[in-house]
Order: C-alpha cells, then structure tokens, then sequence
C-alpha cells in the first residue's frame, strides 16, 4: 500500500485508535526495508508466539514485528522497519482481519498494484545485505536468489538471542 504521511506520531496515534475500536493489531512495515512478503509473514509469526509465550521484549505486539523484522533486541533498530514521515510502500497487516478496520483505514492508502515486492533488485540487496550483516562470502556460498533465506534467517535467530 502506499502512504504519504506529514505528523508521524499523529499518524501512529490515528492508526492505534482505528485498531483499538476494531479489536486488532494494525502493524505497518516499510516495504523498503523487507525482503518480501515471507519475510512479513516470519516477523508476524515470532511475534504473535512471543505474545502468546509472555517473552515479548516490548511492550506492544506491533513493535515486537517489527524488532523481528529487523532481527535485533533494539527498539531503534526496530522502528525503523516501520513507516516513516513522507511517502511509504508498505505493507499493512491487520491482526486478526477486521472489516472495519479495512472501512476506516482505506481513505488513509491507495493500493500499490504496480510493484512487485518479491523482486529484489541489487540496490534493495545492497541495503539487506547492509541492514542484515550479510556478508560477501555468504552471498557466494548461498547465491544472491537466496537472500530473502538469509533475512529470515536473522529474524529466526533474534529468537536465540532473547
């Protein structure tokens, strides 16, 4: 979805607001910074289990993704997975589904039809590479088709590292 946000914080607070009335988690990552749908999907699943396990690390659901998406303990880090002021690609997860959240949420984005968020060009891979600590030898050994692997391999691991 696209997004083009002026007051960050207004922004967050409208969108807490919008899931606390519909009864879900609405959690946003900057599509800039994920190496795909698969990747959205490993950041969720850890966190929904920290939540159901109590070993969260902060104290909001939404922020746990995005400290999995990051792979790393520090909100810092973590937050910059989420979307920022300006124009964002992002994907927007709603936790459970909520129609009435989606109702209240649509006048906010438009839909990003026209990209394909699977394809990794070499700029965005230079930044995963950079954001992930994926060396040069380990994109030799596995190849760069298998990227997305080594990513969620680091969001996995941030499990050990609790």
């Amino acid at each position: 979805m696209r997004v083009t946000i002026e007051d960050l914080g207004g922004f967050l607070q409208r969108i807490n607001c919008i899931a606390a009335r519909a009864g879900t988690h609405i959690i946003l990552f900057d599509a800039s910074r994920m190496a795909g749908k698969a990747h959205v999907m490993a950041a969720l699943h850890h966190a929904f289990r920290s939540l159901e396990n109590d070993t969260m690390i902060s104290a909001r659901v939404e922020v746990e993704a995005l400290l999995y998406a990051a792979g790393s303990r520090q909100i810092v880090e973590g937050i910059q997975f989420g979307v920022h002021a300006g124009e964002n690609m992002a994907y927007l997860c709603l936790c459970p589904e909520s129609r009435e959240a989606w109702e209240e949420l649509a006048p906010l984005f438009s839909p990003a039809d026209d990209e394909d968020w699977e394809s990794i060009d070499p700029e965005k891979a230079a930044l995963l590479c950079s954001l992930f600590s994926i060396t040069p030898r380990e994109l030799e050994v596995c190849g760069i088709e298998r990227l997305q692997d080594l990513v969620i391999e680091r969001v996995a691991l941030l499990e050990v590292y609790r």
